[in-house]
């Protein structure tokens, strides 16, 4: 099991003069942090009173920040959730939770370490390093098995990659 508090994104500016803030999510959509009733900004909990998802980002009212003086103090905080707190579906995982996980072939040869997941346009990219780096499609055709909890990728390997 991975840290109990994990980064799930970045309040960036306020949103109107009532003490609204725009959050840039750190998750797949900002729908899934609206599940959230409370978020952790500088190791203290804060309550969310209302929130919205407007185009990606998600728009918070926190209880007791009522308007945008109280507001403008949080800009560039990071947000985080507890991990007790989300509901992953089946199958699913945090991020947080492979980066440093071994990757290795199907055959069980090494193929290096899980340095970084990169969100491109057409999907997500896990650096692995090794004696070279190896950049792979997290597709089920290339990444066949993640033991989140052994913390073992598996992967599919083509000529070039």
């Amino acid at each position: 099991m991975g840290k109990q508090f994990l980064e799930a994104g970045q309040i960036v500016n306020t949103h109107g003069i009532r003490g609204e803030v725009q959050i840039v999510p750190w998750a797949d959509d900002a729908a899934f942090l609206r599940k959230f009733k409370t978020f952790y900004i500088d190791n203290r909990p804060v309550q969310v009173e209302r929130s919205s998802v407007h185009k990606t980002r998600l728009i918070v009212k926190f209880e007791g920040v009522d308007d945008i003086n109280a507001a403008m103090p949080m800009k560039t905080k990071v947000i985080f959730i507890d991990r007790a707190d989300a509901k992953l579906p089946k199958g699913s995982f945090f991020i947080q939770d492979i980066l440093g996980a071994k990757v290795v072939t199907e055959a069980g040869e090494p193929v290096g370490t899980l340095t970084d997941v990169m969100d491109m346009p057409q999907g997500q990219i896990y650096q692995v390093q090794g004696e070279t780096e190896h950049l792979i499609p997290a597709v089920p055709e290339f990444v066949k098995h993640v033991d989140v909890d052994g913390g073992v990728i598996t992967v599919a390997l083509i000529e070039g990659m």
